[in-house]
């Protein structure tokens, strides 16, 4: 079924859907950080608490997160093209109305919806390079896409550090939200002339109940990391807190009666019984939290405490993406030699990354900009040898009737640990620094996310032993 599809597709077409597909997902990964360099010209025109910039920055994650897998069973029940374009339109829409916000409130309303529409647009991405590339060229197309993830993170600084320097028209951080209206107008255009759509998979069935009910008990465990700060921590925060933890639970069984009834759950808790993969989800889990922390609070130290201008502190990240590239390019040959051992490899280069930036904080008062992009490109590295192999690490103990199940459960993951990351971390360091110096919070956040970072060190090396025994 899928074959025909490619075999109808010509070659040269083919390349033009992937760079259109492609150029969605890049759009995606850049709203994830664009934001960041922002934070400051936010807070200042909208009045917004340093919760709401944080919220700004997770909600968008939550959003996309709890729905990316009933997005892609949207994909497989009105053709991956149909799902495509709707969440490009919705995505372009809700980025017009981020750029129109009046409030932090209101912007962070705006993101969720920005994040649902992306949990439309993007897991197309890959079920259409799946269908266009069975064969021979199948790796190009997708070492392409790797590429193209790494680059989106060091782009939306850039973009966002540049946009914001030039104030365009006078709209300011707007601009860094408007810039997606033509894209994806292009894109849009170009998707309903080239993109094909693929067959629709029989007897898929949504899960929105389920998806509702983990979206609920996220936001209760997530959304008090952001605000409970500000309201002194009071007691009912807590219990917020653990009434989402019984929520999550509900959640579980839900799924469990959904299976047993013969429907098709949200996630399938059958692959929770695999030791490895139990264990590869908790490393991703430590190593998400930690990665997009890890550019919130970098950011927001360059701009607050150094006041390094916007535009400045976006390019101090392109040495770090131009060795997260290297690095990615380098670890699928590494993986091979040396399986997971790698992985490892990757997080224990990240934490002496995070240890030099932490001795350059601690010894120079100032550092420039030219030396603060010098000292993270060890992390950069260290993250990009980590990132491209852990999804086929982390996912090989799973079977492949359970692929797709497993897929979906691992790019969840990676979204609330990075939405999680961002609430605790920052909340951390927002009160640190408030209690103490922009300087030490950087420095006691520095070492958390060095911490979290062990942490997936040791689970990696828990998943490899279970994964060394048999069956």
């Amino acid at each position: 079924m899928d074959q025909t599809l490619a075999v109808t597709t010509d070659s040269s077409r083919r390349w033009r859907v992937l760079a259109i597909v492609v150029s969605a997902q890049f759009m995606f990964g850049v709203d994830s950080f664009i934001v960041n360099v922002a934070i400051p010209t936010i807070s200042a025109e909208l009045n917004a608490s340093s919760s709401q910039l944080e919220a700004v920055i997770a909600i968008y994650l939550i959003g996309y997160a709890t729905l990316i897998v009933t997005g892609g069973r949207l994909g497989d029940i009105y053709g991956t093209r149909t799902v495509f374009l709707a969440g490009v339109i919705g995505f372009t829409v809700t980025s017009l109305w981020c750029g129109l916000a009046r409030s932090g409130t209101e912007l962070i309303l705006a993101r969720l919806a920005q994040g649902t529409t992306a949990a439309l647009m993007v897991p197309q991405v890959l079920a259409t390079l799946h269908v266009l590339f069975p064969d021979a060229a199948r790796a190009k197309a997708f070492a392409i896409y790797g590429i193209v993830l790494g680059l989106a993170g060091a782009a939306g600084f850039a973009l966002g550090g540049l946009l914001v320097t030039l104030d365009l028209g006078g709209y300011g951080w707007r601009a860094i939200f408007f810039v997606n209206v033509p894209v994806g107008l292009i894109i849009l255009a170009a998707a309903a002339w080239v993109v094909p759509q693929a067959p629709r998979r029989t007897g898929t069935r949504l899960d929105l109940p389920g998806a509702a009910i983990l979206f609920t008990g996220l936001l209760c465990v997530i959304g008090p990391l952001l605000f409970g700060r500000e309201i002194g921590w009071a007691w009912w925060v807590w219990a917020v807190m653990a009434g989402g933890v019984g929520i999550v639970l509900i959640f579980l069984r839900y799924e469990r009666a959904v299976a047993a009834r013969g429907g098709m759950p949200l996630v399938d808790l059958g692959l929770l019984a695999d030791p490895a993969f139990v264990r590869g989800l908790g490393a991703v889990f430590c190593f998400f939290f930690a990665n997009q922390s890890f550019y919130l609070v970098v950011t927001l130290y360059m701009q607050m405490v150094l006041e390094i201008p916007p535009l400045q502190a976006g390019l101090v990240f392109l040495p770090l993406a131009l060795a997260f590239v290297i690095a990615s390019r380098h670890s699928g040959a590494r993986a091979k030699r040396r399986g997971t051992l790698v992985l490892i490899e990757g997080c224990l280069l990240q934490i002496s990354g995070l240890a030099l930036v932490a001795l350059t904080v601690a010894t120079i008062a100032a550092p420039t900009p030219f030396l603060l992009a010098l000292v993270l490109i060890v992390t950069g590295y260290g993250q990009g040898l980590v990132m491209a192999p852990l999804s086929g690490a982390v996912l090989s103990t799973v079977q492949a009737a359970s692929a797709g199940s497993g897929s979906g459960l691992y790019g969840t993951t990676t979204q609330i640990s990075s939405a999680a990351g961002i609430a605790a971390i920052g909340s951390i360091y927002f009160s640190l620094a408030e209690a103490f110096t922009g300087q030490f919070a950087f420095l006691m956040a520095l070492t958390l996310i060095a911490g979290s970072v062990a942490g997936s060190v040791v689970l990696l090396h828990w998943m490899r032993r279970a994964a060394l025994v048999p069956s």
